[in-house]
């Protein structure tokens, strides 16, 4: 279905008070035509009308008239940035941003998500939560791991010490 028969029923849904049937429509479009600016701002006008900023900041990230308080609540909400480069549910490169600013946007999140990383990333591979989350826990994992192989050592020298003194 073209987008525009899509946009069409999505304001009889809207006029018809379905809002999240509107929401999931306009999801969906977006999902399928990412870089289309104009459908993430339909988007973030319907969170609005749910009454939340941080999803209304979300779709309104690459614009540049974007709200403060709905940017502060989105970044608050997605506060690392591998969270926000997936929330941000951008595909391809910068380059197909339609505006200079939402591709400095784009720019700045990617970079600073490489950095988080220590490594290069690009919007067709955003790192999953799980890989976002191990690259900041290494240290803490190492620890867990160590922890548990004692653990497992002193269970098994009571264990071995118990057979001894059973059969003696």
């Amino acid at each position: 279905m073209p987008p525009r028969d899509t946009l069409a029923r999505v304001d009889a849904d809207l006029a018809a008070g379905r809002v999240p049937v509107a929401r999931q429509r306009l999801r969906g479009l977006v999902s399928s035509f990412p870089d289309d600016l104009t459908l993430r701002r339909r988007l973030a006008e319907v969170y609005r009308l749910y009454g939340e900023p941080a999803e209304a900041g979300r779709w309104m990230y690459l614009e540049q008239d974007r709200d403060a308080a709905e940017t502060a609540a989105f970044e608050a909400r997605y506060h690392t940035a591998p969270q926000r480069m997936r929330a941000l549910a951008w595909r391809g490169p910068e380059s197909l941003a339609r505006t200079a600013f939402a591709g400095e946007q784009l720019a700045a999140v990617r970079a600073a998500c490489s950095d988080a990383m220590g490594r290069p990333v690009d919007w067709d591979t955003v790192p999953s939560g799980e890989e976002a989350a191990s690259g900041k826990g290494a240290f803490a994992d190492s620890l867990t791991k160590a922890g548990c192989l004692v653990a497992i050592l002193v269970f098994l020298s009571i264990w071995v010490n118990g057979l001894v003194a059973l059969f003696d």
